[in-house]
């Protein structure tokens, strides 16, 4: 089915409002209020004392009009919450240059490196607004914000030899990844804060703990672990695991490139040149329609999106034409 013969959803308000297709209220303040300013307003309370103190009253407040004059905008707690989310997200930022890896064919140097830009943005953005951890995952995200950054991990991944649902697996693995680490990072922070010290005197002071309290004999592995001084300050172990990823993302590759199968990945499969051969041209021919694939829905979207735009631009200026005509109106109508 077309995209012109697909039916168009109902959008949820805070949807419709993130994607800039919500018909705008039809009364309330004037100039002083916006959808924009009311959830600017809430991502500052949120960022000072977190989610839980955001509430339709207290933006109100901040703002100055009544609790009513929000739900003009804003129809409940949760689309503001939503738009917040958008707001505070933002979109990726734009990827390093690339550089080019000639003796690697996956480019795994050149992908690592964009993730890891990634990843440290995404680390960057939950030390500004810490609050978006505490919002919960309900979903697949439709909000333009969200989805630009899945397209942005997407792209970091559309050059390996991956299917489309493999790329999707492995973007949702990094990005559990990443929400992970920001909340332990956030959690340390908090305890740091309330005990008025720096986060690895939270360890260091663990550490001093369970070297007393843990016996070789009660826990022979733990009390490894702590002669080891994992628990005190060194490499970081959230930062190693990352890395274990690209390695087992890199390993599939090579495994599949070896064919070996993915249940068996240390077991090559031998089989006569002449097959590995055709195996091998087969698959790049597959790559590189797979390639061709993506391409053309990039256009189609990209088309897809100066369409929305250009509709959304036709509905604005009617909207204008209309106000024009009825100011007109009333003027010509007072002169009488």
């Amino acid at each position: 089915m077309s995209t012109e013969e697909r039916a168009e959803p109902e959008l949820p308000r805070a949807v419709a409002l993130a994607w800039g297709v919500a018909a705008n209220p039809q009364r309330g303040p004037k100039r002083e209020m916006s959808i924009e300013r009311i959830v600017e307003v809430a991502v500052e309370i949120a960022d000072a004392e977190g989610l839980a103190a955001v509430s339709m009253s207290r933006v109100a407040a901040a703002l100055g009009y009544t609790t009513m004059s929000l739900y003009r905008y804003v129809t409940a707690k949760d689309d503001l919450i939503a738009l917040m989310q958008e707001h505070g997200t933002g979109l990726p930022p734009e990827r390093e240059p690339e550089t080019e890896s000639v003796s690697d064919p996956v480019g795994s140097a050149d992908w690592r490196d964009r993730m890891r830009f990634l990843a440290h943005a995404q680390q960057v953005t939950y030390r500004t607004h810490p609050w978006l951890l505490d919002i919960p995952i309900e979903g697949t995200p439709v909000t333009p914000n969200n989805i630009a950054w899945m397209d942005a991990m997407l792209e970091t991944l559309s050059e390996l030899p991956l299917t489309e649902y493999e790329r999707t697996a492995i973007m949702l693995l990094f990005t559990g990844q990443m929400r992970w680490q920001g909340i332990i990072e956030r959690s340390y922070e908090v305890a740091a804060d309330a005990a008025g010290v720096d986060p690895q005197s939270i360890d260091d002071a663990r550490d001093a703990i369970l070297d007393v309290l843990v016996t070789a004999e009660e826990f022979p592995f733990v009390r490894r672990a702590i002669d080891a001084g994992v628990f005190r300050e060194g490499d970081d172990p959230l930062a190693f695991g990352f890395e274990r990823i690209f390695d087992g993302v890199e390993r599939f590759i090579a495994d599949r490139r070896d064919g070996n199968a993915a249940g068996a990945p240390h077991a090559r499969v031998e089989t006569p040149s002449g097959a590995e051969a055709a195996a091998h041209a087969a698959q790049e021919a597959e790559v590189l329609a797979d390639r061709r694939v993506r391409e053309a829905q990039k256009a189609k979207r990209e088309a897809e999106k100066r369409l929305r735009d250009a509709r959304k631009a036709e509905r604005v200026a009617i909207k204008d034409a209309r106000v024009r005509v009825a100011n007109r109106a009333a003027k010509d109508a007072g002169k009488l």
